[in-house]
């Protein structure tokens, strides 16, 4: 029978819908009815706003969502900034170098270390743009071997965090509620909102991480598609509010102290304020953290001829100023049907006007092979602007010879991609051999692709 969401612990229950407007309440009639901010909200509340986007954003647009907790937000000391110990190097990544090569990483470490949080085993390794004029992107790896302290927080002022898990399961604690994030499902974490990740399992995490500096995600549009397909909306899922009361009599008066630590501009920084923030009672609105299970994508293709462009397997967009170009948009392969006649069915060689990052979340990917210094799960792959990638050689002639019938590929597998029309730069971290960085990925991979040209003319010859 299958398994329902009224079968799952209370905290692990969730509304639907993507960009919905949602409310919800942990104790009854702590939602005003009828306005926002009545002079004295329900149940000795406080009414907080969280806006996502200016008050004055087209309405189709306007992100915002009204708290109702104990005590405000900003009651908490100043905010100080960490030590470089505290605040490592892989936060920020150091220096961008903006290289042409393909790149390719073998897995990343997992943490060894029980020290090892989520927010300490961040480490940046590609990015593009500038968090203070809201534009751009970053791209991290994590680790963690153990959970946050159950008295800790934290938040990123510099963007939305869209996070894929590649092992370990998270138990996400946010202001609006719980979140349960295995491998091959996805979640974002809205620019501004406080969380805390455990390790579901007690296990080892590891996975990636995409934060958006400008805008929000959306789903992209389906044209000729019609009105279904890719990522449906019904297929997301918000938390419902849950909280605490671990809150001092005053403001800056109590015994539980919480450490909030915040990304700003890419420094770190921390107050430890005498209550929780996890004290949201209810909330309503259309700015919330939600996630999404990739076994749910409804894949399209060709049943005809060739491979179409892997823009028809993008489950979230954040689009540009320019209409049709993504500042990032996460794209997954997911296991598919392929029958195109007279086809070479994996992708293309091509060169791209977007950078591709991907990754591996498991299984193998059809047009890499696996093995030693290959694209295994846990690994990644970055082809910059302009830079030719295609199928390796062995996969490419596996392809190019294999018999054409209906074929399933991907079993038990999923690829993904961060796709951005950004010139990405790969940050000192990532290009430490201690990183894994594969030196000799592109012989591996096209260093022995054949000639098949049979046609006439040699050197110095012209067609007339």
């Amino acid at each position: 029978m299958p398994v329902t969401q009224f079968d799952l612990p209370e905290k692990y229950r969730y509304q639907n819908g993507f960009d919905s407007y949602l409310e919800s309440e942990a104790s009854p009639g702590a939602l005003p009815i009828g306005q926002n901010s009545p002079q004295k909200p329900p149940l000795g509340l406080y009414a907080e706003k969280l806006s996502g986007t200016a008050f004055t954003a087209p309405r189709h647009e306007n992100k915002q969502t009204w708290l109702y907790r104990i005590l405000p937000s900003c009651s908490h000391p100043p905010f100080t900034e960490l030590s470089a110990d505290a605040s490592p190097e892989s936060m920020t990544g150091g220096k961008l170098h903006f290289i042409p090569n393909q790149l390719r990483w073998d897995p990343f470490d997992h943490a060894s270390s029980e020290a090892t949080d989520f927010v300490s085993g961040l480490h940046l390794i590609a990015g593009a743009g500038d968090p203070t004029l809201k534009q751009g992107i970053g791209i991290y790896i994590y680790a963690a071997g153990k959970s946050m302290d159950e008295r800790s927080a934290f938040y990123s002022a510099d963007g939305d965090l869209l996070i894929v898990p590649q092992e370990g399961a998270l138990d996400i604690r946010t202001e609006f509620g719980w979140m349960l994030v295995r491998p091959l499902e996805i979640c974002v974490i809205p620019r501004g909102v406080r969380y805390q990740v455990h390790l579901a399992e007690g296990k080892p995490a590891r996975g990636y991480a995409l934060e958006l500096y400008q805008g929000h995600f959306i789903l992209p549009e389906l044209g000729p598609i019609g009105s279904n397909g890719l990522a449906n909306a019904r297929d997301f899922q918000a938390p419902v509010a849950c909280f605490t009361t671990d809150c001092g009599t005053t403001a800056f008066d109590g015994p539980n102290v919480y450490n909030v630590v915040a990304k700003f501009n890419n420094t770190l920084f921390a107050t430890a304020q005498p209550h929780t923030p996890f004290d949201v009672v209810a909330w309503h609105g259309n700015y919330y953290p939600y996630k999404y299970d990739l076994g749910r994508f409804n894949t399209i293709g060709s049943i005809s001829y060739d491979h179409p462009d892997p823009s028809i397997f993008t489950v979230l967009s954040a689009p540009s100023d320019h209409v049709g170009t993504a500042v990032a948009d996460f794209v997954i392969f997911p296991p598919r049907w392929l029958v195109g006649e007279d086809t070479f069915r994996p992708p293309w060689y091509h060169r791209n006007t977007m950078s591709e990052f991907m990754g591996l979340i498991c299984g193998g990917y059809d047009a890499k092979k696996g093995g030693q210094g290959g694209f295994v799960p846990g690994g990644a792959s970055l082809h910059n602007v302009m830079s030719g990638h295609g199928p390796d050689a062995d996969s490419y002639e596996g392809a190019r010879n294999a018999e054409l019938k209906p074929a399933k590929v991907g079993g038990g597998s999923c690829a993904f991609m961060f796709e951005s029309c950004l010139m990405v730069g790969v940050t000192e971290w990532g290009l430490k051999k201690c990183c894994k960085v594969q030196e000799a990925y592109s012989e591996h991979s096209w260093g022995g692709v054949k000639v098949h040209w049979t046609g006439e003319g040699g050197s110095g010859s012209h067609l007339l």
